[in-house]
């Protein structure tokens, strides 16, 4: 073990703990037999559940069956550290914690932090945060120009089910009408499609959106709300894997790793 002035991206200088591989990984022999830590070592398998829905976090590339994103950039890190295969699990929102309890993957990417998870599972340490935004059509530029103007009983607001925007979209309107749509559609579907006014997402995900589709914007509201912590789900009485985890979050984030990850994606925080 030993000290190191290391640079990270933006050129701050840290001391960081630099341990040598060997130390890094760990054996089967070391970690408690009930954890997923050891069923990863012991498989050689990384099971990581992804919707592939949220660009830029996670994206389905149809054409080759494969992700991109920014999730799948720390996923992958991850599994190279452990020195195993990283699989991704195709997920949905709402269903992501029921993958968790029910063992179909041994961590998510990237999730709102909630109240209403944590009574199922258990989060890492959080790396990143998000703000709620919502979209509109630019025809209705007009009409909705902060978030009193959706909150209107002919308005109607989409969310997408199981995702925190959900639970939002009913406490932000509660004077408006809300539609609630189920994976594999979209909120913002419903928009484009005219059969909603406008939608809630994060705000990573909305300047995706509105490059994406010439049609929708942002609405510009005086302030984003619900800023919210991410990280991933995991087993909640895992402590060991939860330890594991949270270890390596503040290690990459001491190297700069999620810092650089930002840039390259473009994500604003």
């Amino acid at each position: 073990m030993m000290l190191a002035k290391i640079k990270s991206v933006f050129g701050r200088t840290v001391t960081a703990i630099v341990l040598p591989v060997s130390m890094m990984l760990l054996s089967q022999s070391a970690v408690a037999a009930d954890s997923a830590l050891a069923d990863i070592l012991a498989s050689g398998t990384l099971k990581v559940g992804t919707t592939g829905d949220w660009d830029p976090m996670t994206v389905k590339v149809p054409a080759t069956n494969s992700y991109k994103g920014y999730d799948i950039d720390v996923v992958t890190q991850l599994a190279k550290d452990l020195d195993v295969k990283l699989e991704l699990v195709p997920a949905d929102w709402k269903t992501l914690v029921n993958g968790i309890t029910a063992g179909k993957y041994h961590m998510t990417g990237s999730a709102s932090i909630s109240a209403s998870r944590a009574k199922a599972a258990g989060f890492t340490d959080s790396y990143f945060s998000l703000n709620t935004v919502p979209l509109t059509l630019k025809k209705n530029a007009e009409l909705f120009t902060d978030w009193a103007d959706l909150d209107k009983p002919e308005v109607t607001v989409a969310a997408t089910l199981g995702t925190t925007q959900e639970q939002q979209v009913k406490k932000f309107f509660p004077n408006a009408k809300y539609k609630i749509i189920e994976a594999p559609a979209r909120d913002f579907q419903e928009v484009l499609a005219g059969r909603a006014d406008a939608h809630i997402t994060s705000n990573v995900e909305a300047v995706k959106l509105v490059e994406k589709y010439s049609q929708l914007m942002i609405v510009p509201v005086k302030e984003t709300r619900a800023r919210t912590p991410v990280a991933m789900l995991v087993p909640q009485t895992d402590q060991v894997w939860i330890n594991y985890l949270n270890t390596w979050i503040n290690l990459q984030s001491e190297l700069g790793f999620f810092d650089e990850l930002a840039i390259k994606w473009q994500l604003s925080n």
